[in-house]
């Protein structure tokens, strides 16, 4: 791996968990385009993942600008602290107590602001709550017990235990970096979590300004990975389970994430949504609406306008989902609906374009349920593509996911002429049908599905390739509907204002 770049200063951190530049992908790119876009500031780097072997060389080529980068791993189990017995301090685990009745009751509690404050000037100091008491003090093993028996349905309390030490671990090393980082002007997190936390640390540190921005709801993204996941246990016999209920420890994990989100939050002096559904979902969640505002993503025209030309007039009989193969895109439905237009259309092909490595045995699942549906000569995985190569040779671009925000790759797909069939997340319908009469009036740019239904997304599609009359109107609407409102100029004049109030 090449020397990372080392500054003493910089003007502003971005703050990126499980993204730029170590995974492509939408938030990735815009990351790029957003560094880019900026090159009158100099930019510091912090990137969160969870373990290093999860993560190669980087996906993406550092803009001269970027004068600093550093890489942490909240789940690489840098060691223990060596085992010191303590008491501990009671007046600091009574702040933890109060914070998290703040996160069970915030209308009872008050200002979670203030019980974190108060929590955050003694974490990590001598006599305050360091690692070593986290792990070792008898106040330590107080609480968590108090916990348990208080408030725990599950029956195992080893398995809770563990689960509380495994949840924590990170805040320390997050607390580490929030003491060594570099001295910038501003903060700007792309995402509440692990990285919403460290920005919430540094505001409250250093005294300077925190810029939040969610592209997906980052709770919310967690909880459909959560619901997903097989690692959580559940210790309930077939008698004691609610087949209507979660497990508690599923339970626990998400109020962990729901709690992260919070302190992003109370902590940012600007927070920033895609497009309106989202800004609502953040003051639900807990966002003071006088800081919350809507930047729509913004694409370089020049980019995609040539793709044009090098399009056919007729609808090519190819079917594309750009992105990773990963559940969340919910590849497997569109795998399944190209069953359904191969019958109709013989000669169609389906492309999937995206990196398969995040979850390579998810990736494997696909492949297996191409041969499974005899779709071996009909759905091709091409890995990693550059969109320019692909987008002049799709009919219909299609978008199967069961979450999405604003998503590049519709913007980028209309600037080029190529129509979407898209599920009914995020923006998507939006970006489709437009927005308020002036934006609907510009036309329909393709088609919204139901999630998860592989003869809807098949149907619509079908209707796009085989009705040519259609199919142009729909390039035509996605070219205007672009060009009006989702250009990289009016992105970058948005976030301009952003940038120069914080760093004023």
């Amino acid at each position: 791996m090449s020397t990372l770049p080392k500054a003493e200063s910089a003007d502003i951190a971005l703050l990126l968990e499980g993204t730029f530049p170590y995974v492509s992908g939408g938030v990735s790119s815009w990351v790029d385009q957003m560094i880019r876009g900026f090159p009158e500031y100099r930019f510091a780097l912090v990137f969160i993942g969870g373990r290093p072997q999860d993560y190669g060389e980087m996906r993406y080529a550092l803009p001269d600008n970027v004068v600093h980068l550093e890489n942490h791993y909240v789940h690489a189990h840098y060691g223990a602290p060596p085992i010191v017995p303590s008491a501990g301090n009671p007046e600091a685990f009574a702040a933890v107590a109060k914070l998290h009745e703040c996160f069970r009751s915030p209308p009872a509690c008050g200002s979670v602001a203030s019980a974190y404050n108060q929590l955050t000037q003694i974490l990590g100091i001598p006599g305050g709550i360091d690692q070593s008491q986290f792990l070792y003090s008898q106040e330590a093993w107080k609480f968590i017990a108090d916990q348990y028996r208080g408030h725990c349905t599950d029956p195992s309390f080893v398995d809770y235990f563990w689960t509380i030490r495994a949840m924590h671990e990170p805040i320390w090393i997050l607390e580490k970096i929030a003491e060594n980082l570099i001295p910038v002007r501003a903060y700007h997190t792309i995402s509440t979590g692990y990285a919403g936390f460290l920005g919430a640390l540094l505001k409250q540190r250093r005294q300077r300004p925190l810029i939040l921005t969610e592209h997906g709801i980052y709770t919310k993204e967690r909880k459909i990975d959560l619901f997903q996941n097989q690692w959580i246990r559940d210790n309930r016999n077939v008698f004691q389970r609610d087949p209507t209920e979660i497990s508690y420890f599923r339970k626990v994990w998400i109020r962990f994430f729901e709690a992260l989100g919070r302190l992003g939050y109370d902590a940012s002096d600007m927070i920033v949504a895609l497009y309106e559904a989202n800004r609502q979902r953040q003051i639900e969640d807990g966002a003071d609406a006088a800081r919350t505002q809507n930047i729509p993503n913004g694409i370089n025209l020049e980019r995609f306008t040539p793709l044009r030309s090098m399009r056919a007039d007729i609808a090519p009989p190819v079917l594309c989902l750009i992105g990773r193969v990963v559940p969340i895109k919910d590849v497997k439905t569109f795998i399944r609906a190209m069953r359904t237009v191969v019958n109709r259309i013989p000669e169609a092909e389906g492309w999937i374009a995206g990196p398969e490595d995040e979850d390579p045995e998810y990736a494997e699942e696909c492949r297996n349920l191409v041969q499974s549906l005899g779709l071996a000569q009909h759905v091709k995985f091409l890995g990693f593509q550059q969109v320019e190569d692909i987008l002049p040779k799709v009919g219909v671009l299609v978008l199967s996911s069961i979450s999405e925000a604003l998503p590049l790759v519709l913007l980028e797909g209309f600037a080029a002429g190529v129509p979407a069939v898209s599920t009914d997340v995020g923006s998507c319908r939006q970006l489709i049908y437009g927005l308020g009469d002036e934006d609907e009036a510009l036309g329909i740019a393709g088609r919204v599905v139901r999630i998860a239904d592989p003869l809807e997304l098949a149907e619509a599609a079908l209707e796009l390739l085989t009705d040519p009359e259609k199919w142009q109107a729909a390039q035509t609407a996605g070219i205007r509907r672009v060009e009006q409102y989702y250009t990289q100029e009016q992105m970058f004049a948005r976030y301009r204002a952003v940038y120069r109030k914080a760093l004023e």
